[in-house]
């Protein structure tokens, strides 16, 4: 039962979750340390970033299955679903960024999450963009405006006020790595079935009209 429901419903769970910490980001604000303050809004930014590709405008379902990864004739399910995607972006994404909010001390931890969501910018802003011949999709707004800038500060903070070491900067990157390739394309891997029975709704795939912005691209190839 609950499964079912954060299949269907894990984005608008993730837009509440953001309105809840906005409001105890203020509340404590000078209750916490800078490096909590920033690590909280690089997840905070996270949950923008999710609700931005599947809530509003949408369409990343149908942006990955016909754009990105075109693989046949049920885009509804394949090669993303329902239950990658709540794998990927809750039951993975969720630790990955909490985890350093709970350790700010830990900086290899908190870099590697910051990392993260900036090279999420090679997706966004030039893959998928040269795929569908556009400027944006969804997502894309949250990596420049909240994951760069957050980011770009983090880095900052921790270089001006001695807390980062070259040591560091390794054991994030591998990290970051590490999590993008079995958090991300291994399980998308795992769950991916051409009979799913886990597809995205017409709804979720009609958003941001991929499939006909695809179509009107491939009619003026050919």
């Amino acid at each position: 039962m609950i499964m079912d429901f954060m299949r269907k419903n894990w984005y608008y769970v993730g837009g509440v979750l953001l309105v809840v910490l906005a409001v105890a980001l203020a509340i404590l604000w000078n209750e916490i340390t800078m490096l909590q303050r920033l690590l909280l809004m690089s997840f905070m930014a996270l949950l923008v970033h999710q609700f931005e590709e599947y809530g509003w405008p949408g369409g990343f379902p149908a942006v990955m299955n016909i754009a990105w990864r075109p693989s046949g004739d049920k885009p509804d399910r394949y090669p993303e679903n329902r239950q990658s995607a709540l794998f990927v972006n809750v039951i993975f994404a969720y630790p990955f960024y909490i985890l350093p909010i709970i350790f700010p001390n830990l900086i290899w931890l908190g870099l590697a999450s910051m990392l993260f969501g900036m090279a999420q910018f090679v997706v966004h802003g030039i893959l998928i963009n040269k795929k569908m011949h556009s400027i944006y999709n969804p997502g894309l707004f949250a990596v420049v405006f909240l994951h760069w800038p957050i980011g770009i500060y983090y880095i900052w903070y921790v270089s001006v006020n001695g807390l980062i070491q070259f040591w560091m900067w390794l054991v994030a990157i591998v990290y970051a790595a590490a999590a993008a390739f079995f958090g991300v394309n291994m399980v998308l891997k795992h769950f991916a079935d051409k009979n799913s029975p886990y597809p995205f709704s017409e709804k979720e795939m009609a958003r941001f009209h991929v499939l006909e912005k695809m179509e009107r691209l491939n009619a003026k190839k050919g």
